[in-house]
């Protein structure tokens, strides 16, 4: 078969024309200057017997200096993106030149003289060097000219904080890029013996307590966090008084960045509002959890939402037999499926969807796949639209928790694990009496069949759909204002995965009947969250972005509690996970209570909740 020839290019071959008719004038030029330099530059002291030899070696040096050079691709490199080794090819192809230079001629020399003076070679590399460099170089500098002058319009002025390794290889890429907007103004670090001292050309001009003062005096717009080893009470007092400064916050994510050489500007981050939790990472007994999950068959309902996607996640890391996912809402838990696929291409997962208010097939999906163990994180959660839609929140919390526990111990599950929430303790809304009675489903269930029924009860989770953090960045993004229901209102947050692990691991320790709580810190005033999100957003508060109270939603309370005055108290291996004794309930009256409800709300009866008092004593509507 004939092989097709390549098209003559043009701009190639003008390019490598003009490359070589500058390296022949420069060889030639470091050839003279060279030997005028060696004599102070007076042409008339130079004696004969040492130009001779130059002049009539010059023709042998040109040829095979360009060979030198082709064979160090100083023909073929791309110039633009010149770095450490084309500058080594450099020097190491115009040293091998003034070797040839100094054996060539040896063979020119008279027989009374010596050929050159000695220093005449370190000249001649001197100035071949300097040329070569030249002309490769300033391409890139030129270009790097022309794309700062066209992007200074929209500059970002860049305070680094962290003078460290990170540090310096996020301040080396900003200074050497094309195409970055990004100006880096001065660093900061707490490092006194490195005050006044610069990295990359930049100066470091002091601790943390001249971040808000630099910040002003350098007019940054964007404050970079590269520390990514420091710990999270020290990231949390830094970002407290980087918010001063109404600077945008990035920060790298953290030390495997670090560690695996990963650290660049893409890996930058906005800072969150996690970051302001000012605590370490909540850690888990992984060896427990995975050694109740591995090998077994795991089911997750509601395995698309916020909480059940990352169950799912999480358990595919601890090598079950299989998942098995079930979600009424496709969208979401195709998102999932083709996440865990591309992740874990072993996994043996199976995705499927249905209705956890469908007897059926419920029954159906527990008698097929025979699970060991289930995570029923499906319900629906959104307070205010459960206040104006109560018998759906009942049908598919409630009901759909009954029929789904009924299932698993039919099939003889050997664990059950019910999602709950701090809305099911003194509830004022229909979610969490909703949740209430899911919990005296599960402990009921607990003392009359095999399967281990167990619920875990904990806060808020930051990020989840429907809290609060995704509808602040949308008003942010908007330009405002923020609303907040309540200047004095509280919640206790903890990032999802962190109530996941916990909820693990919670799972591991079940032994029957319990209600486990999680510890989730201090609780946090959602004024401040906002206010914080705001300004790590770059914004100043009232000014930038305005903060609205538009007055506690149908069912929602100041504050929520984790425990009821009955329940108690116990602890367990993990500081962090504890347990509510059970309450003793009648169950034959809740029985009937529980069949009464179900015929109130299959007659869509709008008004269900004396009824649901009657079940939640606890329970006081505020409609």
């Amino acid at each position: 078969m004939k092989k097709t020839r390549k098209p003559f290019n043009v701009k190639l071959f003008y390019r490598w024309t003009c490359l070589i008719i500058y390296d022949i004038i420069s060889i030639v030029l470091s050839s003279y200057l060279a030997i005028v330099a060696r004599y102070e530059f007076h042409m008339d002291a130079i004696p004969q017997y040492f130009l001779h030899p130059i002049e009539m070696f010059l023709p042998i040096n040109i040829a095979l200096t360009l060979f030198i050079f082709y064979m160090f691709r100083l023909y073929s490199s791309l110039w633009a993106f010149a770095g450490e080794t084309e500058l080594q090819n450099i020097v190491i192809s115009c040293i091998l030149s003034a070797l040839v230079e100094g054996i060539g001629l040896q063979f020119f020399k008279s027989a009374s003289h010596q050929a050159v003076p000695n220093s005449y070679y370190l000249f001649y590399l001197f100035f071949l060097v300097t040329c070569i460099f030249a002309s490769r170089f300033s391409y890139r500098f030129f270009r790097s000219l022309k794309h700062k002058q066209k992007n200074k319009k929209n500059r970002i002025s860049v305070m680094v904080i962290g003078a460290g390794e990170a540090g310096n290889v996020i301040i080396k890429e900003i200074v050497n890029s094309n195409f970055s907007t990004m100006v880096i103004k001065c660093v900061i670090d707490d490092d006194k013996g490195k005050w006044g001292r610069y990295i990359q050309g930049i100066k470091v001009v002091g601790g943390r307590d001249k971040i808000v003062e630099s910040a002003d005096i350098y007019e940054v717009d964007e404050i970079i966090v590269a520390l990514p080893s420091a710990s999270r009470s020290e990231i949390k007092e830094i970002l407290e008084i980087c918010k001063d400064t109404n600077c945008k916050l990035r920060s790298l994510p953290g030390m495997y960045q670090l560690v695996n050489g990963e650290v660049n500007v893409s890996k930058l981050r906005d800072v969150e509002v996690e970051d302001l939790l000012g605590r370490d990472p909540i850690s888990v007994d992984l060896d427990s959890i995975l050694g109740y999950v591995q090998g077994k068959v795991v089911l997750v309902t509601g395995g698309g939402g916020s909480i059940g996607s990352e169950l799912c996640r999480q358990i595919a890391t601890h090598k079950p037999r299989r998942l098995v996912i079930v979600d009424i809402y496709e969208n979401s838990v195709y998102d999932v499926q083709q996440e865990l696929k591309q992740k874990y291409p072993e996994l043996d997962l199976v995705v499927l969807i249905a209705s956890v208010r469908n007897t059926n097939r419920m029954n159906y999906i527990f008698s097929k796949y025979k699970p060991n163990i289930v995570y029923h994180a499906a319900a629906h959660k959104h307070v205010p639209l459960m206040e104006d839609s109560p018998t759906e929140a009942i049908k598919n919390n409630v009901f759909g928790t009954f029929k789904t526990a009924q299932a698993a111990a039919m099939s003889g599950v050997q664990r059950f694990v019910m999602i709950s929430t701090d809305k099911a303790v003194n509830p004022t809304n229909i979610m969490g009496a909703s949740k209430r009675i899911c919990e005296m489903i599960i402990q009921t269930f607990d003392k009359h069949y095999d399967t281990e029924f167990v619920a875990v009860r904990f806060g808020n989770v930051l990020g989840s759909n429907g809290s609060v953090i995704p509808l602040f960045r949308k008003q942010i993004a908007a330009g405002g204002p923020v609303t907040v229901t309540h200047p004095d209102i509280i919640r206790y947050f903890m990032t999802i995965p962190e109530a996941v692990s916990l909820v693990l691991q919670a799972g591991a320790y079940a032994k029957g009947g319990e209600i486990f709580v999680l510890d989730m810190g201090e609780p946090v005033k959602i004024l401040t969250l906002a206010e914080n999100l705001i300004k790590l957003s770059g914004y100043r508060v009232g000014e930038d972005i305005k903060i609205e109270f538009t007055g506690l939603r149908p069912g929602e309370k100041l504050y929520e509690e984790l425990l009821m005055d009955e329940e108690g108290m116990r602890d367990t291996a993990n500081k962090m996970i504890h347990i509510g004794k059970p309450i003793e309930l009648d169950e034959q009256e809740f029985f009937c209570q529980l069949k009464e409800l179900k015929d109130e709300c299959q007659l869509e009866n709008s008004d269900i909740r004396p009824l649901i008092r009657k079940i939640v004593p606890t329970y006081h509507s505020q409609t």
